[in-house]
């Protein structure tokens, strides 16, 4: 046995199961230029406003939301806001913009990047999907009269490359199952690191709790988690019945962040309400129940993302890949503002809870915060930050 073979095999154990977003790139972004991002399993971006931490998040949410097969336009309803605010017209009047990311994975890295014209109007002028030095895809819009790009991908066949027009409002590589037959080793790679890409960036949770939404009953429904959290007191109605180990937990989590003493959450049908609705409270454990709404902005917000940290992708309005098994998939939260509203307590018990949950590898948190100074203890903790 070779020394190379001893490392090729030493890599090939080293590779997550799970695909993973390993990489963020803003090439040519809003605030962003040529700016490349590690990401871990928690991964915070701090700087101060203004400094482009919301648009990093935004850009990740797009990339997922583009890998789940979504169009243009609804990833992007202001696509100028994305255009670097100095980025100069060409001579056709054509602005835009360049993302991309690294996902690591049983294929090792693969590397992502996207090209979007935003002016005269929206479309994908280039992709590049990319492992270990080769290019598996690659489109480019060779004629702008046409709502196409030119692409070829990676065969090595009798020929070394297919080449067929796809679709300029939406991404490439989600369509690649559809288009690649998978007769040859070339194909099968393609297919492979197609799906790892797909697989990595499609289970997001982009949340942001509002917390003059959970402040009122809500209508039952499917019992799913929106992300505004406004829907808080019927996902309680649910859960709290279907996982007793992981309810506990998730009181004793809110009991380490919330004033006063906590026996329970639970969610019930208000005295005299509306039919069909439920509200969320507090058991105090004194014959005293509080419901949400008297709970301030930090502790309710300290509980939904507690509960999101808790849950996995049935309970949460996320779009996972339903073809893939779910041990294969890890749920990555996207988490603008992490600490807003939250003292000192709360926000270092609950970037606590995302370091024990994220280290168990089905969950992964990227969030946003104005200063990640009091995360520097914390294990696990990848600190990004950003100067203005």
């Amino acid at each position: 046995m070779t020394v190379s073979s001893l490392g090729s095999r030493a890599q090939a154990e080293a590779r997550p199961d799970r695909p993973s977003v390993v990489e963020l790139r803003l090439t040519a972004f809003a605030a962003h230029r040529r700016a490349g991002f590690p990401l871990g399993p928690l991964s915070l971006f701090a700087g101060p406003s203004g400094s482009g931490k919301s648009s990093a998040l935004r850009a990740y949410e797009a990339l997922a939301r583009l890998g789940g097969g979504a169009e243009l336009d609804e990833v992007f309803p202001d696509p100028v806001a994305c255009v670097p605010e100095r980025a100069r017209p060409d001579a056709q009047r054509r602005r835009g913009f360049r993302i991309g990311c690294t996902a690591d994975g049983p294929e090792g890295p693969v590397r992502l990047d996207v090209a979007v014209q935003a002016e005269p109007e929206l479309r994908i002028v280039g992709e590049r999907l990319t492992a270990g030095g080769l290019t598996l895809l690659e489109t480019a819009l060779r004629d702008p009269g046409r709502r196409s790009v030119q692409a070829a991908w990676h065969t090595a066949g009798s020929s070394p490359v297919t080449r067929a027009p796809l679709p300029d409002d939406r991404l490439g590589t989600p369509l690649l199952p559809l288009r690649v037959a998978g007769k040859t080793d070339g194909q099968r790679q393609v297919l492979a690191a197609a799906e790892q890409m797909v697989v990595a960036l499609r289970s997001v949770f982009a949340c942001d709790p509002l917390p003059r939404s959970m402040r009122t009953a809500v209508p039952l429904g499917a019992g799913r988690l929106l992300r505004g959290c406004g829907n808080l007191a019927e996902v309680l109605w649910r859960t709290r019945s279907e996982c007793g180990r992981r309810h506990g937990l998730l009181v004793d989590a809110v009991r380490a962040g919330c004033v006063g003493p906590v026996l329970d959450l639970l969610a019930e049908r208000p005295v005299g309400g509306i039919d069909g609705t439920v509200r969320a409270l507090l058991d105090r454990g004194d014959g005293l129940r509080t419901p949400l709404g008297r709970l301030g902005d930090g502790e309710l917000r300290y509980l939904a993302l507690a509960l999101v940290l808790l849950t996995g992708p049935g309970v949460l309005e996320v779009d996972t890949a339903g073809e893939v098994p779910a041990a294969l998939q890890t749920l990555t939260v996207l988490a603008d503002g992490f600490d807003r509203d939250l003292d000192v307590r709360q926000r270092e018990g609950l970037v606590r809870l995302a370091a024990r949950m994220c280290e168990r590898g089905h969950i992964r948190l990227v969030g946003a915060v104005s200063d990640a100074s009091w995360a520097a203890g914390v294990g696990g903790v990848t600190v990004v930050d950003l100067e203005p």
